[in-house]
């Protein structure tokens, strides 16, 4: 009897453990930003019309051709093998607030950044790249979380408990048979 108390215990333990360890969610293109070659786009944040400068680093090798990069924002441009940068023209009608993807390609690598169009005058653009640390944030433990899922989840670990506790607790009925 001491050895199921002990396995009831131990099993409780790891279900609560399991069901409170935060979820790793994976992107099914997450590793479409993994390259042979870095890019940037500089500004990252621009106002409509504005320019923006491509670049490339082709110093590790990983792209020796022409590439390409293209957006919903700006015509596709091609660099050429000799260059590691190109200027665009931001579309006029791009629309402020909003994030359009930059894709870079080059030798059948792909990879994707940002490009957010400022939502009001000069002031919002960035005109000097920050140099800045990685942010890194939380790593997604506790972004999205509401109280509904929060409340929910205690109220599942605290009827498995009990539902434990009243199995542990109850007494030995006689077999009437």
């Amino acid at each position: 009897m001491h050895a199921i108390r002990v396995a009831s215990a131990a099993l409780l333990g790891v279900t609560f453990l399991a069901c409170t360890a935060p979820a790793a969610l994976a992107d099914d293109g997450s590793d479409s930003n993994i390259t042979p070659f870095g890019f940037a786009v500089q500004p990252s944040t621009v106002v409509a019309g504005g320019q923006v400068s491509l670049q490339l680093k082709r110093d590790s090798g990983g792209c020796s051709g022409a590439a390409t990069v293209s957006s919903g924002v700006f015509d596709t441009v091609s660099i050429p093998a000799a260059q590691s940068s190109a200027t665009v023209v931001v579309d006029r009608n791009a629309k402020p607030g909003a994030v359009y993807e930059v894709t870079f390609s080059c030798g059948g690598t792909t990879g994707h950044t940002d490009l957010a169009i400022a939502g009001g005058g000069s002031a919002d653009v960035t005109t000097v790249p920050a140099q800045q640390g990685v942010d890194a944030g939380v790593g997604g433990s506790s972004d999205g979380f509401d109280l509904r899922e929060i409340g929910l989840g205690a109220a599942l670990v605290t009827g498995s408990i009990g539902a434990a506790w009243y199995v542990a607790r109850r007494r030995a009925t006689p077999d009437n048979s």
